[in-house]
C-alpha cells in the first residue's frame, strides 16, 4: 500500500512537472525573445492581383466631393458657409467635368472637389437631372488632369458579374467595396419622387458616402453610377443601386451642353430582359412595344401595343425596327436614338406589324 502511493506521488509530481516545463522555460527564455522567422507569402491570388490592379489604375479618377450650404446669423445676419455633406464622383473628360449624383450636391451653395493626389478645387454646377439622380459639376485643372474613368454598356449586363465600387463612405475617402450585380432593371423613387429606372442591383457595400461614385465591371470600365441602398439602418444591408452606364452616357453630354436634360418621349414601354426573350424566341431584332401610353405621341401615331387576351394568350404588337434609318436592337439604343431628337422633333420610325414592314412619323413630346 505504501509503495503504491508512493508511486502515485511520484506520477503526480511528473505530471505537474510536465505541464508547468512550457511555464518554466518561458521564464527562463524570456529574457532572450526575438521577433519569429516570417513565413514567405508567395505570390498573390490572380484575383487579388486583378483586383489590386483595378483600384490602382481608377483610384486616381475618383474623386472626393464636400458641398456647403449659406446659413444665416439670426443676430449678426452674416452669411456663413457651413459644411453640408460629402460624398463621390468620377472624372468624365479631359476638361474638368466630374460626375455625381443629383441628390449629393442638391440644396448646396458650393462645392469642393478634391482629387486623389491631394489637390482641392472649388466646383462649378454645370448642370442637373433629378429624373436620373444625376449632376455634372466643372473644376479648373491645369497640369496634371486625371484620366477620365473608361466607359462601359450597361445593357448586356448579366447578375452574377462581379462589380466593384470605389467612393468615400462616411468620409473614409478611396475605399473599394466588391460584390457581384444581383438584379438588373430595378425602379425606386429618388428623393424627388421621380422614378428611377433600369437600376442596377448590387450586393457590394455602398454606404452613405459612396453616392456619385463609379461602379465598374471587371475590366475596370464604368458600368454605374452608385446612387442609393436600401436599408433600415441607413447602413449597407447588401443592397446598392447604380444608375446604368448607358443612361448616364446619354444624360451627360446633355447636361453638359445644355445645363439641364429634357426628355423626348415616343410614349411606349418596354423592357430590355422581355425584349431580349421575344426577340431570341421569335428571331426578330427590334423593340417590342409592350404598352402604348394615352394621348402620348405612340398613341397618335398609332403604334399598337402587345396584348393579353384570355383565349390566343399574348400577341405582339409593333416591333420598332429602326428610327431614322438606325437599326434598333435593343431597348438602350431605342433610348439613344430618342436622345438624339429634342422634343417636336418628327422622327420616322420602321416597325414591323403582322408581319410587314411599316414607316410611320411620329411627333416626340416633352417627357417627364
Amino acid at each position: 500500500m505504501f509503495r503504491t502511493m508512493l508511486l502515485m506521488l511520484a506520477a503526480l509530481v511528473l505530471i505537474a512537472a510536465w505541464q508547468s516545463f512550457p511555464l518554466l522555460q518561458a521564464e527562463l527564455l524570456a529574457g532572450r525573445a526575438e521577433p519569429r522567422v516570417v513565413t514567405p507569402r508567395g505570390d498573390l491570388a490572380e484575383d487579388e492581383r486583378s483586383t489590386i490592379a483595378l483600384f490602382e489604375q481608377a483610384r486616381g479618377s475618383v474623386v472626393f466631393i464636400a458641398t456647403t450650404e449659406r446659413v444665416l446669423n439670426p443676430w449678426t445676419r452674416n452669411a456663413l458657409q457651413v459644411p453640408r455633406g460629402t460624398g463621390s464622383g468620377f472624372v468624365w473628360d479631359h476638361l474638368g467635368h466630374v460626375v455625381t449624383n443629383d441628390h449629393v450636391i442638391a440644396g448646396a451653395s458650393g462645392a469642393v472637389v478634391r482629387l486623389a493626389d491631394g489637390r482641392a478645387y472649388n466646383a462649378v454646377l454645370v448642370g442637373t437631372s433629378p429624373a436620373h439622380d444625376l449632376a455634372v459639376l466643372r473644376i479648373g485643372v491645369g497640369t496634371g488632369r486625371p484620366e477620365p474613368l473608361p466607359i462601359g454598356t450597361s445593357h448586356d449586363l448579366r447578375v452574377g458579374q462581379k462589380v466593384f465600387a470605389i467612393g468615400n463612405p462616411f468620409g473614409l475617402d478611396w475605399t473599394l467595396t466588391t460584390g457581384i450585380i444581383s438584379a438588373l432593371n430595378r425602379e425606386l423613387p429618388s428623393e424627388t419622387g421621380a422614378v428611377i429606372e433600369r437600376l442596377i442591383q448590387t450586393d457590394a457595400a455602398i454606404n452613405p458616402g459612396n453616392s456619385g461614385g463609379p461602379l465598374l465591371d471587371s475590366a475596370g470600365r464604368l458600368i454605374g453610377v452608385n446612387t442609393a441602398i436600401y436599408s433600415p439602418s441607413g447602413a449597407s444591408a447588401g443592397i446598392g443601386f447604380a444608375v446604368p452606364v448607358d443612361t448616364v452616357n446619354r444624360v451627360v453630354p446633355r447636361l453638359i451642353a445644355a445645363g439641364r436634360y429634357i426628355r423626348p418621349s415616343l410614349g411606349v414601354r418596354a423592357e430590355e430582359q422581355i425584349n431580349a426573350a421575344l426577340s431570341a424566341r421569335l428571331g426578330i431584332e427590334g423593340v417590342f412595344v409592350l404598352e402604348v401610353e394615352p394621348a402620348s405621341a405612340a398613341e397618335r401615331a398609332g403604334i399598337r401595343p402587345a396584348r393579353l387576351g384570355r383565349d390566343a394568350g399574348f400577341q405582339t404588337g409593333d416591333v420598332i425596327l429602326e428610327m431614322e434609318g438606325r437599326p434598333l436592337r435593343h431597348v438602350a439604343e431605342l433610348l439613344a436614338a430618342l436622345d438624339r431628337h429634342a422634343p417636336g422633333d418628327a422622327v420616322t420610325l420602321t416597325i414591323l406589324r403582322d408581319g410587314a414592314r411599316l414607316g410611320i412619323t411620329v411627333t416626340l413630346d416633352a417627357g417627364r
